[in-house]
């Protein structure tokens, strides 16, 4: 075996696993018939398969059926049809910020791609180096805005008491922000803690932030999948662009079409005239160009096919919404499973959270004795996917609920 201490990569330690795909990566090598994974922001089906939308597949297949179609570069700016109605999906087709031609949006490699390019974008042309973002987010957050060049600071958003928003200490830590600084939000569905700020609560937000000039950078993941509504989804987004100020917003279609190893991203950048707006395009060109080139045109297709065909379109809602409401069906029927073993505590929290995640409350010592007695594979901070629950397992994950909080407690 050769010799690897004369390497010029030997002082290299391992790197931890990541401590969320690291859950399916020790799931994987449970040999247990009982093991469930509820690690992996994916959805499932009720018998615990991956899934592909039927209007994707038909999409997929004209597009294939197609021989006209090259495999040419797209621009630097990505699939023009997808960009247009992207902005159109997430801004609503009235918006006067379409209307008046004051955003650009650019074709990203999904949400970390578009979080990315919007993060170097601020880094170099926006005169505010901070970022605010909720504690606690998504675990790749902090990486993407510190890799790109901007400062991470936290503000509260989680109420571990209430299991709830701690509105009043986000208003408190986002007033103390100093002016001009960037806020990232979650457009809907908060990753990890399926809780959400209501229509009034938002509004008290946006007077805030624009009466502190600070700006909202939007992350949108789950843009129908939350609700299963798109437009009640979108609405937070739609209130910040309909007073006429600046924002970004991030948008994925990997959980709402599915499309998770396609990479299908948009970054919008709304200002405050089309000149501004063309400009900034111009720029964002100059960070994507030597980062990727230009962005992948496959999954871009598909997205378009179906969100320029009415029939299609109300397809993909009908399947939205079908996946949306078993999710909201397997937080019921857990909520009812905890309820039925009186297990201790107030468990409403599963039915009032809402999206792909349920913030259990559970602490890592719980999650760790529900991993090695109950097979059960889950991040340490308690976070479940629910899109990881079917019928058969409810039972099973409730029994290791209430056994981690009486016995491990």
């Amino acid at each position: 075996m050769a010799d690897s201490s004369n390497s010029v990569f030997a002082h290299l330690v391992r790197a931890p696993e990541d401590p969320i795909l690291g859950v399916t990566v020790s799931y994987n090598k449970d040999t247990s018939p009982l093991k469930v994974n509820l690690g992996v922001g994916a959805y499932r089906t009720e018998e615990g398969k991956p899934l592909v939308l039927n209007v994707v597949r038909r999409a997929e297949q004209m597009l294939v059926n197609d021989t006209s179609r090259v495999k040419e570069y797209l621009s630097i700016t990505g699939l023009a049809d997808f960009n247009k109605l992207s902005a159109k999906l997430i801004f609503g087709a009235d918006s006067s910020a379409i209307q008046e031609n004051r955003m650009t949006t650019v074709q990203c490699l999904s949400g970390t791609g578009s979080l990315r390019v919007g993060a170097e974008f601020l880094a170099r042309h926006y005169h505010e180096h901070t970022i605010y973002i909720p504690q606690p987010t998504w675990g790749n957050h902090p990486k993407v805005f510190t890799l790109a060049g901007l400062s991470v600071k936290y503000y509260r958003y989680y109420d571990p008491t209430t299991r709830g928003l701690d509105f009043q200490g986000l208003l408190d830590d986002l007033a103390a922000a100093p002016a001009g600084a960037i806020v990232l939000l979650h457009a809907c569905a908060h990753n990890p803690t399926g809780v959400d700020p209501t229509v009034d609560q938002w509004e008290k937000i946006r007077q805030l932030m624009r009466s502190k000039g600070l700006l909202p950078f939007f992350d949108s993941a789950y843009q129908g999948f939350a609700s299963g509504n798109l437009d009640a989804d979108a609405q937070s987004v739609r209130m910040f662009v309909a007073d006429g100020g600046e924002c970004l917003a991030a948008q994925s279609y990997a959980k709402n079409m599915g499309l998770y190893g396609e990479r299908v991203g948009a970054l919008s950048i709304v200002c405050k005239d089309a000149d501004v707006a063309s400009r900034v395009e111009s720029q964002l060109k100059l960070v994507i160009r030597p980062m990727y080139s230009n962005p992948p045109i496959h999954g871009a297709s598909i997205v378009a096919t179906i969100l320029k065909d009415r029939q299609m379109y109300d397809e993909w809602t009908v399947e939205l919404k079908a996946m949306a409401d078993r999710i909201i069906s397997m937080r019921q029927q857990l909520f009812d499973a905890m309820q039925a073993r009186g297990t201790p505590g107030d468990w409403s929290h599963i039915i009032k959270q809402i999206g792909m995640f349920t913030f259990t409350g559970l602490n890592a010592e719980q999650v760790s004795f529900m991993t090695r007695e109950y097979h059960i594979y889950m991040t340490s901070d308690g976070r479940i996917s629910m899109a990881g629950l079917s019928s058969r397992t409810v039972p099973h994950l409730a029994d290791a609920m209430h056994a981690a909080v009486t016995k491990a407690a």
